[in-house]
């Protein structure tokens, strides 16, 4: 992979020097610009061309989750990365459904840390162990709710039994290499299947796969 060239926004000065500190004597990993604030991180997006946008969700001017939202509309090409201090249920479900494509805690360590911001740049989500509870109880207990209400709708997007299954697995937050594992087949394969059940249910990201799975009952 080329160098991961990172926009890095956070109205605390010291958690941003603490970050680059942290990054810079890593190979492959670059900060290319700074933000106070969600304003100038957007501003800063018209002007540079990053892989990666690593994000607070409290910030001045424009909040954390606005800048995602306006991200996944407007620069596809850009990852987010959401770094936070909070792990509550709204926080994380708002984060997700404005297409974050990774959630950590800034309490996470450094490994985990590399780990996350490598993964959302090569194109994998990634959500912190905690963070992943919520995204799946979310889920469960919508689930829940929705079988007695959506029983007797029937799947319109006519799934096959290989889609229900990538559906599954996608749902409890399997990346395309452990799905690939799971199902035996080549990671192109998961991905490509991956990617044309998000194209038939006309999804962008995995809140809204939730969403919809939830709608038409589809697992």
């Amino acid at each position: 992979m080329d160098t991961i060239k990172i926009v890095l926004a956070d109205d605390h000065e010291l958690v941003r020097d603490g970050i680059k500190a942290l990054l810079e004597d890593e190979q492959g990993i670059e900060v290319i610009a700074e933000a106070s604030n969600g304003k100038e991180a957007l501003e800063i997006l018209e002007e540079t061309n990053p892989n990666l946008l690593i994000v607070d969700i409290r910030m001045p001017e424009i909040n954390g989750i606005e800048v995602v939202t306006q991200v996944s509309k407007k620069h596809k090409n850009v990852r987010t990365l959401v770094l936070s201090m909070h792990d509550s249920e709204e926080y994380v479900v708002k984060a997700i459904q404005a297409g974050a494509d990774g959630y950590l805690l800034k309490g996470a360590s450094k490994d985990e840390f590399l780990k996350a911001l490598t993964k959302v740049a090569s194109g994998d989500k990634y959500f912190a162990g905690d963070v992943s509870a919520i995204i799946v109880n979310n889920f469960v207990n919508g689930n829940v709710e929705s079988t007695s209400k959506k029983a007797s709708v029937a799947d319109p997007f006519h799934l096959t039994k290989r889609e229900k299954q990538i559906l599954g697995l996608v749902l409890q937050l399997k990346n395309n290499k452990d799905i690939a594992e799971e199902l035996s087949i080549s990671r192109r394969t998961a991905e490509v299947h991956r990617f044309n059940l998000m194209k038939k249910l006309e999804v962008k990201n995995i809140m809204e796969l939730s969403n919809k799975a939830k709608e038409y009952n589809l697992v």
